[in-house]
């Protein structure tokens, strides 16, 4: 379920110049941001877990899912040039799971690594902050990008539709809107931070076995419909 031709020019698109220079912004932002509220506060546990929460799983980890996720497919999509991959001797849900690797491998790169960084800069993992909120932006980038990737199928218009769930369902509702946050991807990842910590700084609406079921419902099925996205386009393409 992975062709190396496949992964090898995603690749290229993802990290082609303009791409390359978003996915490294944000990382660098949460960084600044650290090193300056370090610098200000100095180590505090809490105010650790408020910026990684808030900024980190919040914000960045899901608008670099949503340029990774929807730009694994999307463009080949708008511009037509799917046709000539589709065309290949490489079954469809090769195609879809290579993308999706591809997709998750850039999103935890770019946001686990400076998440584990920032971490470290503001409390050096105190109470396992870092650490916690690391893995939480590990397991969320699976789940991103399996989301982002099936709306890159789905519309012409993915990424903003992808900001849009980004920046309000994500880090507005789903940090601030109670009953919005069972069904956050957010929320889900931090009950897998909650149960790294194993204290009172990290806390989640939705409990541990509920989250993991959600994450990997939600991944399996937007994996697998986006599988039948691509098979109706085949379709398309061919009649």
């Amino acid at each position: 379920m992975y062709d190396p031709t496949v992964a090898r020019l995603t690749y290229r698109a993802l990290l082609g110049r303009r791409r390359a220079l978003i996915l490294f912004a944000l990382p660098v932002l949460l960084v600044v941001i650290a090193a300056l509220v370090r610098g200000i506060t100095g180590a505090d546990d809490q105010t650790a877990s408020d910026v990684l929460g808030g900024f980190a799983l919040a914000t960045m980890v899901p608008l670099i899912g949503v340029i990774a996720g929807t730009g694994a497919i999307g463009p080949e999509i708008d511009d037509g040039s799917v046709v000539y991959l589709l065309s290949k001797p490489v079954k469809r849900p090769t195609i879809i799971c290579t993308k999706l690797i591809v997709a998750i491998a850039v999103t935890m790169v770019f946001s686990a690594v400076p998440t584990l960084v920032a971490g470290l800069i503001l409390n050096g993992n105190g109470q396992q902050i870092a650490v916690a909120y690391t893995v939480a932006a590990l397991v969320a980038s699976i789940a991103y990008a399996a989301i982002f990737l099936l709306l890159g199928t789905v519309t012409r218009h993915a990424v903003v539709f992808g900001l849009v769930y980004a920046l309000v369902w994500e880090a507005l509702f789903g940090s601030l809107v109670a009953g919005a946050r069972t069904l956050s991807v957010q929320q889900w990842s931090v009950a897998v931070a909650h149960k790294v910590t194993g204290g009172d700084i990290v806390t989640s609406d939705v409990g541990l076995p509920a989250a993991t079921v959600l994450l990997v419902a939600v991944t399996v099925l937007a994996t697998w419909y986006a599988g039948r996205r691509l098979r109706a386009l085949t379709l398309a393409g061919e009649e």
